[in-house]
């Protein structure tokens, strides 16, 4: 099988039978063995009657039904799982992305890419709800993922299968594949991809799911730099607390020592601050902040290598290997 593509449907009951209509045509086209995986997220408008009508039109579709909605990540995992084409391009099934882009994906993966992004440069979709948290989202993606890619959240991608076959994704984490990608050592493309009004249905999406995007954000950036070594950051931020602590409690100390057993009159009024309450407190819970977060890293040390050693999980990615005794 060469391509998958994978449509997450959620209540897109009307649209249907024009996406079945446009994905044959767009693959039907192309000189490559495909199939359709369609994932109907616990629709309840009649979306899954339509989806059997376009099986049973299109005889490479292939459906899976959720018990609920689970949302459009668990959604792609599952049409993930049962993939097996070489490459899994996934798609809205609103066709705001028109199929017929498909072959442009498929280019840039030809050319040696592993994950093709869409780019709705040309984007048909209100301006307050839509388009700017979408700007807002995608500049905060890319300055902290260090992937400069413009459209995080156009569905239309393509993945070679050995990158998301691995892939344990949740929340809203389907948009950070590039990023995740990335940290692989996939090779990364973006291509333009057309964009239309939408003509079924409303929209799933507002401004309020921005929060859980931002979120979701941390947990990536957190993956991509410290799932290793947690230490690295829990340390630093116990430091941050820490430094200031010890300098102070050292401050202090000095101050009295100096005052009390040598006359030093100008330590008296160092000596008279240290004395009120909030500054007699200060160093100390700076300094056992300093210790929580220190203990926090190296407990998160322990649960990274009880994680790795009990699957066996390498803290690597192969890309090939070449063994000359293979022949």
């Amino acid at each position: 099988m060469d391509i998958s593509v994978v449509v997450p449907v959620y209540n897109e009951k009307d649209s249907i039978a024009a996406l079945g209509e446009a994905i044959h045509s767009a693959l039907s086209a192309m000189d490559s063995s495909y199939e359709v995986i369609l994932v109907d997220d616990g629709s309840d408008d009649g979306s899954w009657e339509a989806l059997t009508t376009a099986a049973g039109r299109h005889p490479r579709f292939k459906l899976i039904r959720l018990r609920r909605n689970f949302g459009q990540t668990a959604a792609l995992s599952a049409g993930f799982a049962a993939a097996r084409g070489k490459v899994v391009v996934t798609m809205d099934a609103d066709l705001q992305n028109p199929p017929g882009d498909i072959p442009k994906l498929m280019a840039k993966i030809e050319e040696g890419y592993d994950v093709v992004s869409g780019w709705r440069k040309d984007r048909h979709d209100r301006f307050l709800d839509r388009r700017l948290p979408s700007m807002i989202g995608n500049w905060l993606i890319a300055r902290m993922t260090g992937v400069d890619l413009h459209d995080y959240g156009c569905t239309l991608k393509a993945y070679r299968k050995e990158i998301v076959e691995n892939l344990q994704l949740y929340g809203e984490m389907h948009r950070f594949i590039p990023a995740l990608a990335s940290w692989v050592g996939g090779r990364l493309a973006e291509v333009e991809v057309g964009h239309s009004p939408r003509r079924f249905g409303k929209s799933k999406y507002g401004i309020g799911r921005t929060t859980r995007v931002i979120l979701d954000l941390l947990t990536v950036k957190f993956l991509l730099r410290y799932s290793a070594h947690p230490i690295q950051i829990f340390g630093k931020i116990g430091i941050l607390f820490g430094a200031p602590g010890f300098l102070m409690a050292a401050l202090f100390l000095f101050a009295h020592l100096a005052y009390n057993f040598l006359g030093m009159e100008c330590m008296a009024g160092l000596v008279e601050i240290s004395r009120r309450p909030a500054w007699t407190v200060m160093p100390f819970m700076l300094i056992l902040f300093c210790m929580q977060f220190i203990s926090m890293g190296l407990l998160a040390e322990l649960q990274i290598r009880t994680y790795h050693e009990s699957q066996g999980k390498p803290t690597y990615v192969i890309k090939e290997t070449v063994d000359p005794s293979d022949g």
